[in-house]
């Protein structure tokens, strides 16, 4: 996942000892994070530069080791399935019921379970609550080269790399994990194209093996330059693949308020705002509201109203993180049309934040 904006909150909501260790988090731990950072853009089957955004510091961080740290001395429990929300009579505390028969009593339920949030869908009702599927779709690779093809394929950028392309698809390549930095053969590199997918076609290929996923993506790989093309044919047709329809949610539409029970309940993150990844914002929208709802509670402990607190900052999170959707869709689109991809967030604004 891309932190840069959004560094300095997640900075502030960390022990000061934590924030030391973000260099041990990242896809390559090896390499210092630079002040300023470079993501090229290639066209897709030339391979000649279109654009490079400059930006920074950029953190390209692996999310299992991020989810580690910031999981460190708290009681996490899984396989918890939230089926039922509930107040107190005098608003005092609210209960989360579980599929297991289980309860939790708090003083707040803070609505953070992703992109399908089970949270958003109870407050809002099924119909209203579901993510919203678009007509794009990409398959992601992980794979690992022996020592001479990973030095070439890493050759292009160390980190990260995009490219669009005249056939109307989209491609990123970048590094998963260099562990050891000394062992070419030991990188995991991550890499997809994306495409115009309808709704039809999702739902016909819903069953399609993991050969036909990537035998798919090798078919859009013979249009593009390297190091896409010479990824895919070094891929064994066997290779574990992961697919996806890309989806949002945008908070800000019609009907899409809910009810925070007096700022007993809330969302964020994904729950809140689920975008498409191509401008990589997701992560740092969802560490700013993390700090503003912070904020807000620490308001509440000062004496302000709680449910005049809570909504303010669900307001100014719907507004941002609504814009942030409207935006990444409209990148989407414009990323998978050669026509009109200058067009695109991505190209107009880089990986910097959208103008409140």
């Amino acid at each position: 996942m891309g932190l840069h904006w959004g560094a300095p909150v997640l900075q502030s909501l960390m022990p000061e000892e934590w924030w030391d260790r973000i260099q041990s988090v990242q896809v390559d731990p090896h390499v210092p994070t630079k002040e300023l950072d470079t993501l090229k853009w290639l066209k897709g089957d030339t391979g000649e530069p279109m654009a490079a955004f400059t930006f920074g510091p950029f953190y390209r961080l692996r999310r299992s080791k991020l989810r580690d740290l910031l999981s460190e001395g708290l009681d996490v429990q899984y396989d918890k399935r939230l089926v039922d929300v509930s107040s107190s009579p005098h608003g005092c505390s609210v209960t989360a019921h579980f599929a297991d028969g289980s309860s939790t009593v708090g003083s707040m339920l803070v609505g953070a379970d992703g992109a399908r949030s089970s949270t958003r869908q109870l407050l809002l009702g099924a119909e209203l609550g579901t993510i919203e599927k678009l007509p794009y779709a990409a398959t992601f690779v992980q794979r690992k080269f022996n020592t001479e093809q990973a030095l070439y394929l890493r050759s292009f950028h160390p980190l990260f790399l995009a490219s669009a392309n005249p056939s109307n698809n989209f491609a990123f390549f970048g590094m998963q994990d260099a562990a050891d930095p000394d062992d070419p053969s030991s990188w995991t590199f991550f890499f997809y194209i994306s495409w115009q997918s309808s709704l039809e076609e999702q739902e016909e290929t819903k069953d399609w093996t993991d050969a036909q996923r990537l035998g798919q993506q090798k078919q859009f790989a013979k249009k593009f330059c390297d190091p896409w093309k010479s990824a895919y044919e070094w891929t064994p047709d066997d290779a574990p693949v992961w697919y996806m329809g890309l989806t949002s949610w945008d908070p800000g539409a019609e009907g899409h308020r809910w009810d925070n029970q007096n700022g007993l309940v809330t969302l964020v993150g994904d729950a809140c705002h689920p975008m498409t990844y191509q401008r990589g914002q997701g992560l740092n929208h969802s560490v700013t509201d993390a700090g503003k709802l912070r904020e807000a509670l620490v308001k509440i402990e000062s004496g302000a109203d709680r449910g005049e607190t809570i909504s303010a900052f669900e307001d100014e999170m719907i507004k941002r993180g609504g814009t942030e959707v409207r935006d990444g869709n409209a990148n989407t689109t414009l990323l998978h049309d050669w026509e009109k991809v200058r067009l695109s967030p991505l190209f107009t604004k880089g990986m910097n934040k959208t103008d409140e």
